[in-house]
């Protein structure tokens, strides 16, 4: 976070000097009311929650942000922080321009990636989102490879809800986003929606569970089991109970032990013999390898749910998007 205002602030002085007040029509169309510089500080004192803060994070003192911040008042001529309690606050107008400048900014910073990419083509930065499962037990894997063949350029991965990461995408704070759950729809004709691979959820049971010996059960043996589940709002849950309705399988006889919040839960959960779970089989490698776990098929179905590439159009693509897009449409 620091090292990308640190950065824009350096840009700001290189890039950018702001024209002064006309008095004529011609003049003040050209005329702007702040400096990116003003913009930087603005976001950074709503992020960091005071002046003090702000001025440590950009390596200024506390009187040069606050006359920065007044001059931006007056020059505006509105109130942006309500300083009348404790903690400063945003006001209206305040949360409008934040707003406004983190758009301002972003593109700010893609303009001098774009021009880092004319430079050195082995270069630069690369920022990935990815939904939860995804993130956390598969894209470390394909990043380490990606970074095996460009060691010099510095990847970024963020993990959140595919809801968040397609608007990260669609606002440009995201080069690129692997998810598996379902995109806004609003959002579905904006972005570029690749699948990508299929990703298998498997029926995960303790070593000492009787369905280990037979490998293999029918849908009614279902019904016999503990679950161990995710919260009913999340994706692989919802492919899940959409796959078993699918197959003949009524999901409100199953047996739901616990509902716990992470993938890492469930799999200690069932570790533990509390009960059976479905997974994605790219977040049970470890344990199948130690044996800590196994897997136990179910005749005549399988649960599989497709991971898409999801990129906005209108974003620059720099030429670490475009090496890390085409290496990992050719590793499945």
């Amino acid at each position: 976070y620091q090292f990308r205002h640190v950065r824009i602030h350096n840009i700001i002085h290189n890039f950018y000097v702001l024209s002064k007040k006309k008095k004529t029509t011609e003049m003040n169309r050209n005329y702007l009311p702040y400096t990116l510089e003003q913009l930087v500080i603005l976001q950074t004192v709503a992020n960091d929650g005071s002046f003090k803060n702000a001025a440590r994070s950009l390596f200024l003192t506390q009187p040069a942000v606050s006359l920065q911040i007044q001059n931006l008042e007056k020059q505006l001529k509105t109130t942006l922080f309500d300083r009348t309690k404790k903690q400063i606050e945003l006001t209206e107008s305040g949360n409008l321009l934040v707003r406004y400048s983190n758009r301002i900014l972003t593109l700010c910073e893609e303009s001098s990636r774009a021009l880092d990419d004319l430079n050195e083509l082995q270069s630069g930065k690369l920022i990935i989102g990815a939904s939860q499962t995804t993130g956390t037990y598969l894209m470390p894997k394909i990043i380490g490879l990606f970074r095996q063949k460009y060691p010099n350029i510095n990847v970024q991965l963020n993990v959140d809800s595919t809801r968040k990461i397609a608007w990260h995408i669609m606002n440009r704070q995201i080069d690129i986003g692997i998810v598996g759950g379902e995109i806004p729809k609003e959002l579905k004709k904006i972005l570029d929606i690749t699948p990508y691979v299929e990703d298998e959820l498997a029926l995960i049971v303790p070593q000492s569970h009787p369905f280990v010996k037979t490998g293999s059960i029918k849908k009614e043996d279902l019904y016999n089991l503990k679950f161990i589940t995710l919260d009913p709002q999340s994706t692989i849950r919802t492919v899940v109970d959409d796959t078993l309705s699918q197959n003949g399988i009524d999901v409100t006889r199953l047996k739901v032990e616990m509902e716990l919040n992470s993938i890492e839960a469930i799999k200690n959960a069932v570790q533990s013999g509390l009960g059976a779970a479905f997974v994605s089989v790219s977040a049970i490698t470890k344990e199948l390898e130690l044996n800590l776990l196994s897997c136990v098929k179910i005749e005549d179905m399988k649960i599989k749910r497709m991971l898409c590439i999801i990129l906005n159009p209108n974003r620059y693509k720099t030429k670490a998007s475009e090496n890390f897009t085409n290496e990992i449409l050719t590793l499945f």
